[in-house]
Formats: structure tokens, C-alpha cells, sequence
């Protein structure tokens, strides 16, 4: 069992089966030493953050993401520890003109990433406000991956 295995055992994470791309485009690309990890959403969590959706949840719903991310790394590469670091996550978060905790909300995917990978999680990241996401979702995070 890897260090990051077991960093997640430690976390009581399990790894999801990962989601199964929706559209025309695939879950993952690798270029040199980055690896792309398209958008996964908060499946079980639709509606408007702050509005129909508290953002206490909404943040539970960007962890969420950040634990798919992770499911559709391990699928691709076979093992975490071949991730040096998080380079970084982008956010999305469904949600009125009014709502500004955009930040905090996707503070839910960050945090797990520095949970996870301690300093190596730390990231640059975008936080948008959208007024839809697909399938009424409440949140949607990718992200990009250093490997060796």
C-alpha cells in the first residue's frame, strides 16, 4: 500500500469507482509530467449554493469533487504516490449573482488536497460563481496534477 493509500485510509476516504465521462471528452490527459483531470461534480448535490443548497454543504459537495479527482488520478495512473504535486484546482460553483462565498465553498476541494498531500497539496486555484452547472449540480472542480 502506498503512502498516499494509506494517507487516505488514515482520512476514512474510499475511492469512488470513477464517474464515466458524460460527454464527448475524456476523464484524464497526460502531457509530459501533468496529468489533466477533467471536471467531476457534486453528483448527489444539485441546486443553487446559498440559495437552494447552504454553503456549509456545498463545501462537503467540492470535497466530494476533490475525492473523484483523486478516483479518476488512481484509474490513470495507477498509483497516487506518482503524484508529486497538486498544481492546480479550478472551481465552479452554481450559484445567484448575490452569493460570494464562491471561495469558501471550494475551500471544500483545496483542503482535502492539503489533507491529503500536505505541502505538495497546496495549488493555484480559480473559484467561479456560475448560474448553471451540468445536470443542476451544485459544484464542479478539475485539476492538474504533477507526476513523475
Amino acid at each position: 500500500m502506498g503512502k498516499i493509500e494509506l494517507r487516505l485510509q488514515e482520512l476514512g476516504i474510499d475511492l469512488p469507482e470513477p464517474p464515466k465521462a458524460v460527454a464527448n471528452y475524456v476523464p484524464c490527459v497526460q502531457t509530459g509530467n501533468l496529468l489533466f483531470v477533467s471536471g467531476q461534480v457534486s453528483a448527489n448535490l444539485k441546486g443553487k449554493a446559498g440559495a437552494d443548497v447552504d454553503p456549509e454543504l456545498a463545501y462537503e459537495g467540492a470535497r466530494q469533487c476533490a475525492i473523484s479527482l483523486l478516483a479518476q488520478a488512481q484509474a490513470a495512473l495507477g498509483d497516487l504516490d506518482r503524484i508529486t504535486r497538486v498544481v492546480r484546482l479550478g472551481g465552479f460553483v452554481n450559484c445567484g449573482p448575490d452569493f460570494t462565498a464562491i471561495p469558501q465553498v471550494i475551500n471544500g476541494a483545496s483542503d482535502l488536497m492539503v489533507e491529503v498531500f500536505g505541502d505538495a497539496g497546496r495549488h493555484a486555484r480559480a473559484a467561479v460563481g456560475a448560474p448553471s452547472l451540468p445536470m443542476g449540480v451544485t459544484v464542479e472542480v478539475d485539476a492538474v496534477f504533477q507526476i513523475d
